[in-house]
C-alpha cells in the first residue's frame, strides 16, 4: 500500500463539473492499493494516517507539529490512486498490474 499525504486548508474532487467530495482543514490521502495488500495492512495504514502529528499546536508559540488530524477535528478526503503502482521500467507504457482494487478490501 502506498499513501501520499497532503495537509490542506480545504480540498475538493470534481467529476464532470460535479463536486463528489469536499473537506475543510485536514488531509488529502492519495491511496494506492496493491493486489497483495491485506485488510490488516489497510487497518494499520488508516490508524497511522489518523495518528501522525502533522499539524502545529495553535496554543503553543513554537511551530512544531504536535497534533494529529483527529486532535484538530480535521477531515479526510481519501482518493483512490492506482497510478501509485505504475511501473515504468520497461517500454513506454506504464504497467499497472500490481495495482489492486479498494473494493476487494
Amino acid at each position: 500500500m502506498r499513501v501520499v499525504i497532503q495537509r490542506v486548508k480545504s480540498s475538493q474532487v470534481e467529476v464532470a463539473g460535479v463536486v463528489i467530495g469536499k473537506i475543510g482543514l485536514g488531509l488529502n490521502l492519495l491511496v494506492g492499493i496493491a493486489d497483495s495488500d491485506t485488510e490488516a495492512e489497510l487497518d494499520w495504514m488508516a490508524r497511522k494516517c489518523l495518528d501522525l502529528r502533522l499539524f502545529p499546536d495553535t496554543d503553543s508559540s513554537n511551530d512544531r507539529w504536535e497534533k494529529s488530524v483527529q486532535e484538530i477535528k480535521g477531515e479526510l478526503l481519501v482518493i483512490s490512486q492506482f497510478t501509485l503502482y505504475g511501473d515504468c521500467r520497461k517500454g513506454r507504457r506504464p504497467s499497472f498490474t500490481r495495482s489492486g482494487s479498494m473494493s476487494g478490501l
